[in-house]
């Protein structure tokens, strides 16, 4: 029997990376954007809409799904926001907003989903997190909050569903070679800031790494491992060889020394 596949996000980045790959690998796969006009679509994919700031569109879109499908094997959580700033600086507005993509829309999407596959008593939940939500990065601490959180919601998540024949797992992606620097929200760089320039230094460091990042086949490549595994880990990544070297010294190293890594780094 073909697995269903739902993917959020796949109009572009990694999800459409994932959603491509995936359908060469012949799952019946269905994706979802806020505004999927704007779009070209993928060849083969199904893209629904679905707006992580509204939930009560995740009830609409499972029902979409179910009726097109009738079973829901594969839940990807990947569409999310990025935002960068000061903590002392970014609004309040900006941050309830963000909070809201990254962390409360995806659990209002579980939410909707975990009936279903209750139901078939088996399921795979994939929660794209971040390497970013392993650490406190200066200038970023709202995004590796939100991501930390998904990090952490998904681990209880994993015991509460696992008597039900469902997996959840997270995959934490470094830096990919993606459209998300047009995508994110920054924070404006106030000339008379006393950040300006330790933030002025982050946002170069950070489109940097996202120029120089790895190929989005890779991150793709490594869902299709998830899926087809009969035994998997809690948690994965995928990312650069220094990405993952730095989240073993966390581990190691006392937090002092790793503080200071970091703030040589990001020159704060």
């Amino acid at each position: 029997m073909t697995k269903v596949i739902l993917i959020t996000g796949a109009s572009s980045g990694l999800g459409k990376a994932a959603a491509s790959f995936l359908l060469a690998k012949n799952f019946r796969v269905l994706g979802t954007s806020r505004n999927p006009d704007k779009y070209a679509l993928v060849e083969g994919l199904e893209l629904l809409p679905f707006d992580l700031n509204r939930p009560e569109t995740a009830n609409e879109l499972v029902e979409r799904v179910m009726e097109k499908t009738g079973r829901i094997d594969v839940l990807i959580n990947n569409a999310g926001a990025g935002i960068t700033g000061p903590v002392e600086e970014i609004e309040l507005s900006a941050m309830h907003s963000h909070v809201s993509t990254n962390f409360f829309g995806p659990l209002a999407l579980i939410q909707k989903v975990l009936p279903v596959m209750r139901e078939q008593k088996s399921g795979l939940i994939i929660n794209v997190t971040s390497i970013g939500g392993y650490m406190g990065l200066p200038y970023r601490g709202l995004y590796s909050a939100s991501k930390g959180a998904l990090n952490m919601v998904s681990e209880a998540l994993r015991m509460e569903v696992k008597r039900f024949g469902i997996d959840v797992v997270t995959l934490a992606p470094g830096d990919f070679a993606t459209d998300i620097a047009e995508r994110r929200i920054y924070s404006p760089l106030k000339k008379d800031s006393p950040y300006h320039d330790p933030y002025q230094h982050s946002l170069d460091t950070l489109n940097d790494h996202v120029t120089q990042g790895k190929d989005p086949l890779d991150f793709a490549k490594m869902v299709f491992k998830i899926i087809t595994l009969h035994k998997r880990k809690v948690h994965y990544k995928s990312g650069s060889f220094l990405q993952k070297i730095s989240l073993l010294l966390k581990r190691v190293l006392p937090d002092i020394v790793f503080e200071k890594m970091l703030m040589n780094h990001y020159k704060v």
